[in-house]
């Protein structure tokens, strides 16, 4: 209400005078408030004024899926993201078909945000990966390979350098192929060995559960100090294990692995007349997983051991190996599949091999996992 309302509304010098007081006091009023609100219809005019939210929001949903799914192709590096979290920013609508498209490995069989390396991959058919190894360097990156060849180049997503401290050896896994240091950002988690390579321990650098506590020994700090800051962990969350029995014998054959992990919940929904969906439940427990490299078969005619890999491997190699869920006999309910192959490691070139994973391991998981097999083990073999 203005003044020149208020004069024209009123007649005689009291009520002008009384309707100035008042709005004296919703001057003073609002400005307690601190602009916490006006008049009703200002406040309408300021939220209808929005012509281009309008405007973009109305596009054809054929079109705005098409412009989304290009955006997040487009993206081959991590983290930047920035281009997808932009298109969910415009306004509800773009928000929905962007969550819609932009969904985790476990539903999509895709990997998008970095956060997706730690969930469980896709359930029917794995993810294939391949891994370089630049020996000069001691790094070796995880590509997410975009067509079934090997000669595309691939969807960047880890790296790893082996570091020596004294007689042990540690893997550090990043984000970042130029910045590999447990003081990065990058950091995702680590990878350590024992003195013979035969035991390793993973590490990852966040909380793989509600509740979960850093280790406590001197190899998983992530800092020469306790704490840096409240918001990053001064110590790394042991998630696994992996060991290589001994072959004193030495007995022709490959070699023989067994993993323990900590896995996220997966929680299958079926409803009638939808096909069933695997949910990631809360991160408030974890499951323990045993894995084991299953056993090949000899081949009189080629006289070797032989794995069925797909056309997948393409050079015999001891760091080959594929892993099938084991019974836990501690667990009565432990169930186990030798037929399903969770994850396959194998050789196709000189300082290329590939990698193929699925639920419930995780990228991550899957990489720590493979980077066991490369050096030399000669009690293992």
């Amino acid at each position: 209400m203005s003044l020149r309302r208020v004069f024209r509304s009123r007649k005689g010098l009291s009520s002008c005078s009384q309707d100035l007081r008042t709005l004296k006091a919703e001057g003073i009023e609002a400005d307690q408030q601190k602009l916490g609100g006006s008049d009703d219809e200002e406040t309408k005019e300021g939220i209808v004024a929005s012509p281009d939210e309008d405007c973009w929001s109305k596009m054809l949903p054929e079109l705005l899926g098409e412009i989304i799914q290009r955006v997040e192709i487009s993206e081959d590096r991590w983290p930047v993201r920035k281009n997808v979290v932009s298109c969910a920013c415009v306004c509800k609508r773009w928000r929905d078909v962007t969550r819609g498209i932009v969904r985790s490995p476990l539903q999509s069989g895709k990997i998008t945000f970095p956060s997706s390396l730690k969930q469980p991959g896709p359930r029917d058919t794995p993810l294939q990966c391949y891994i370089k190894r630049n020996k000069k360097t001691s790094t070796f990156y995880l590509y997410l390979g975009l067509t079934p060849t090997l000669m595309d180049k691939g969807k960047f997503l880890l790296a790893a350098r082996r570091f020596r401290h004294g007689a042990h050896t540690e893997y550090i896994i990043s984000l970042d192929d130029d910045d590999l240091s447990q003081g990065s950002n990058a950091y995702v988690g680590k990878l350590s060995s024992d003195f013979l390579g035969t035991k390793f321990t993973i590490y990852d650098s966040q909380p793989p559960y509600t509740g979960a506590k850093p280790s406590s020994n001197r190899a998983s700090r992530r800092f020469a100090n306790k704490q840096i800051s409240p918001q990053v962990p001064a110590g790394n969350f042991e998630i696994g294990q992996v060991s290589y029995k001994f072959n004193l014998l030495k007995s022709r054959g490959p070699r023989r692995m067994l993993c323990t992990l900590q896995c996220p919940l997966v929680k299958e929904n079926s409803h009638e007349g939808s096909e069933k969906s695997s949910v990631i439940q809360s991160p408030a427990a974890s499951e323990s997983m045993i894995l084991r490299n299953k056993a090949p078969r000899w081949h009189e005619h080629l006289q070797c051991w032989c794995l069925n890999f797909h056309g997948r491997v393409t050079v015999a190699s001891v760091k080959n190996f594929q892993l099938v869920a084991s019974v836990d006999p501690s667990q009565p309910d432990g169930k186990g599949d030798e037929d399903i192959v969770l994850l396959q490691f194998g050789k196709v070139g000189d300082d290329v091999f590939t990698m193929d994973y699925r639920q419930p391991l995780s990228a991550f998981q899957a990489f720590a996992i493979c980077l066991t097999s490369f050096g030399t083990k000669l009690a293992c073999e």
